[in-house]
């Protein structure tokens, strides 16, 4: 089975759960909605295949789940480092002012006063909100601009146009 073009890698195999097969799944995100929703994943160990999903559920911060032709800690091990993949397309549909940190990567960022300060290129939680890391647009007046790193609250992000794919930020050049 050839790979989807949308495919979305959402966490990692962390190791083995218990001794009857099922795995430990440490998630990108916060809310693992992708992990629970979807019962068909990707792995990429020991090659990039398929593997339905029996059950799936919340434990701590990470996910278990049992695979259907994991049988077995030693099965379960073996797969510790895959990483787990997702198409896009199979998402849980967000309200429409929620988005996916997938689907902010790449994003140009521009301010009020319509000057660009970069493309999002990474994303990152620091307990109290999400925050866009921001790398600047190369300048040949400009060696090396700093790197933004702007947090993803209404008081900074005002629009987020993600056919246009831009970002519409109140920030200085000089914050």
């Amino acid at each position: 089975m050839q790979a989807p073009d949308d495919l979305t890698q959402v966490g990692y195999v962390s190791g083995a759960f218990g001794v009857t097969g099922s795995i430990r799944v440490t998630p990108f995100s916060d809310d693992a909605d992708a992990l629970l929703a979807v019962k068909t994943w990707w792995l990429d160990k020991p090659a990039l295949r398929t593997v339905s999903v029996r059950t799936a559920k919340m434990h701590g911060g990470d996910v278990v789940a049992q695979l259907v032709d994991t049988l077995g800690r030693d099965a379960a091990e073996a797969l510790k480092g895959a990483a787990v993949s997702i198409p896009r397309s199979q998402f849980p549909q967000l309200p429409a002012d929620e988005f996916y940190w997938s689907d902010l990567i790449g994003l140009d960022v521009v301010n009020l006063q319509g000057e660009a300060l970069g493309q999002v290129t990474d994303m990152m939680h620091n307990g109290a909100q999400s925050i866009l890391r921001i790398t600047p647009v190369p300048d040949a007046a400009v060696d090396k601009a700093p790197e933004r790193l702007i947090p993803f609250v209404d008081q900074f992000v005002k629009t987020v146009d993600q056919a246009g794919k831009k970002i519409t930020v109140d920030w200085g050049l000089d914050y």
